[in-house]
């Protein structure tokens, strides 16, 4: 070109070279940034979604088994819950657990023992009971009791707060119940399980009834008296052996002579099989199918064939502790666990 001179025209090449390249850096560089976002973005969402996997492999406490104390004025021979203490959480501590089982999504709540109704002669079970119905507003509260220590002034002041109230009978021949222990003195259990029918019909609770098939009462026919009480459901269990509580040498109890095999139970079953309300659950069933909560608020892991507790959900909370639980929530759903069992929902006739 005329008039420029050699040095202007290479620092001119020379310009023109570095923009064109830091044109082509800058595009790289965004090309690139995008790149890593992308992978951030995906590695996000992947560790997002682990995270919602492990939330979903999380057990529920949909239904609990709160077995509150161990103390017991029965002495059935194949009980697989015996009274190893006397402890008893104060009230308030009771309370914390129950609001971070519903915290943590329980719907049902069942109050067990030992026998519930014996501890401050059924007054503490009635707090415990009414404030999971009005403060928890959880749709199910139920107990299991063995009806000696329930009076009539308890419906009166805890009725309304209670869904259902299943009462342990094994038999309708009082000898039989005095051989398994279901008794006390001379008291009838079964005139009591009668008078506790009336009550329950009387202040809108619904009525169930559990009972432990054994060798003591396998060939009984209960079909005219089940019919007769009309309870909603008819829990009948194959008698258990829990190491440490019914079995070997740390047990209280001695339930081997109490077992029976599959095909007793079965038996039984087919004797019964025309009474509607029956809910059949063999070992294999009973087993691992329950969330159990111990006096200390400890998750009862038995897949082993005993209790081994997990620390309790007042010190590391349910999550952590309801994953040394063994629960079967397969087992528990294919059992019949889940049911109606709230009685606003179950349009009885009072």
């Amino acid at each position: 070109m005329p008039g420029v001179s050699v040095g202007a025209l290479l620092e001119l090449c020379i310009s023109t070279i570095l923009s064109i390249f830091s044109g082509i850096f800058s595009k790289v560089f965004s090309w690139s940034k995008g790149a890593c976002g992308a992978t951030n973005s995906l590695l996000s969402d992947a560790n997002s979604q682990s995270g919602q996997r492990k939330d979903l492999d999380v057990t529920t406490p949909t239904s609990v088994n709160y077995h509150f104390t161990r103390k017991c004025n029965y002495k059935c021979g194949f009980c697989f819950h015996t009274a190893k203490t006397s402890f008893v959480l104060p009230l308030e501590e009771a309370k914390k657990g129950l609001r971070l089982l519903k915290e943590a999504g329980m719907e049902k709540i069942n109050f067990s023992g030992g026998e519930p109704f014996l501890h401050e002669r059924g007054d503490f079970l009635g707090k415990m009971v009414q404030y999971c119905k009005t403060e928890l507003q959880l749709p199910s509260v139920s107990i299991v009791s063995n009806g000696s220590m329930i009076k009539e002034k308890w419906f009166q002041k805890y009725g309304d707060f209670l869904d259902i109230l299943a009462i342990s009978c094994d038999s309708f021949d009082e000898e039989t119940n005095q051989m398994i222990g279901r008794s006390q003195g001379k008291k009838s259990h079964i005139e009591n399980l009668f008078k506790i029918r009336s009550w329950c019909q009387e202040y809108k609770v619904a009525f169930k009834i559990n009972s432990v098939i054994n060798t003591f009462n396998v060939h009984e026919d209960m079909t005219e008296q089940i019919n007769q009480l009309n309870p909603v459901r008819w829990k009948v269990f194959q008698c258990l052996l829990i190491d440490g509580e019914n079995a070997g040498e740390a047990a209280l109890r001695e339930a081997e002579t109490f077992v029976i095999t599959d095909q007793q139970f079965q038996d039984y079953l087919d004797r019964h099989s025309a009474v509607s309300c029956l809910v059949p659950e063999s070992n294999e069933k009973m087993r691992n199918s329950y969330l159990i909560l111990d006096e200390y608020m400890r998750f009862l892991d038995c897949r082993e064939g005993r209790k081994d507790p997990s620390r309790s959900i007042l010190d590391v909370g349910v999550k952590d502790a309801i994953s040394f639980s063994g629960f079967d929530e397969k087992m528990f759903l294919k059992r019949g666990g889940k049911y109606v069992w709230s009685k606003a929902d179950m349009k009885l006739e009072w």
